[in-house]
């Protein structure tokens, strides 16, 4: 969790993201520390799976737009997420979408017990296996490094036999005129399965995506049964949603 990183760490994570490698030397030249620190922070980031060791330096172990994406807004996501696993209730059964937002929920759940989570994200997996009182279904399916999801027939498929109270899904854009929008068209077809096989389906957005508009449109936002996003969406975009009947909550 990025929040758990010392300064010299996210500045190796932030060297990582925009150059995709880096080396011990030239990482301690840069930051002024020893090699021998620079080799520390490395092992300690791979540990934690940020990174894979390489002879001489490292290279990132996420894509390089969930590097990014990871990193951005923390404050934000992980308001919005904490908020959202306030919503789950001890025995329930879940779906998780993946999105760098949506995979904080799994990492809010430390006080529930008897949470039976259905993902399709490896990011919510790194969180979730952590806690012991979690039980895990992954959906299978072809993995996409970019997303860090699986999707495809076998995740649609696994979604399509499984019922639960809460979906939380995610979107790359969301305004009243296209409803929930991401870049991808097999995200939003895991998406739609999700909201058909949940009782009440939850977006988790932050507000910077209130009025972008993805290539491929999902579902109109009506379509949801609550929307969560952050203080930062504004007065007019509240009222406006408030108006057409959008259940939003931001905190």
């Amino acid at each position: 969790m990025v929040e758990d990183l010392n300064e010299r760490e996210k500045l190796i994570l932030n060297k990582l993201s925009t150059e995709g490698l880096v080396t011990v030397t030239a990482m301690a030249r840069e930051l002024g520390f020893s090699e021998v620190t620079i080799r520390g922070d490395l092992k300690a980031l791979e540990d934690r799976g940020w990174l894979n060791r390489k002879r001489g330096g490292a290279a990132p172990a996420l894509h390089r737009d969930i590097l990014e994406r990871k990193q951005t807004r923390l404050e934000e996501k992980n308001t919005i997420a904490r908020r959202a696993a306030e919503l789950v209730c001890d025995g329930d059964v879940i779906m998780i979408e993946a999105g760098t937002t949506i995979a904080l929920v799994a990492k809010y759940l430390q006080s529930k017990r008897d949470i039976h989570i259905v993902t399709n994200s490896s990011l919510v997996y790194s969180y979730a296996r952590l806690n012991p009182m979690l039980q895990i279904t992954m959906t299978g399916g072809e993995f996409r490094r970019a997303t860090e999801s699986l999707v495809g027939p076998i995740a649609l498929d696994t979604i399509s036999r499984l019922n639960v109270r809460l979906a939380f899904v995610g979107t790359d854009g969301f305004s009243l005129e296209r409803g929930i929008t991401t870049h991808l068209a097999e995200g939003a077809e895991i998406v739609k399965a999700m909201k058909a096989h949940a009782e009440t389906t939850v977006l988790l957005a932050d507000s910077g995506k209130f009025g972008k508009t993805g290539f491929i449109s999902i579902l109109p936002l009506a379509e949801m049964d609550m929307i969560i996003t952050d203080s930062g969406l504004p007065d007019i975009a509240l009222e406006s949603l408030t108006i057409a009947g959008i259940s939003v909550e931001r905190v």
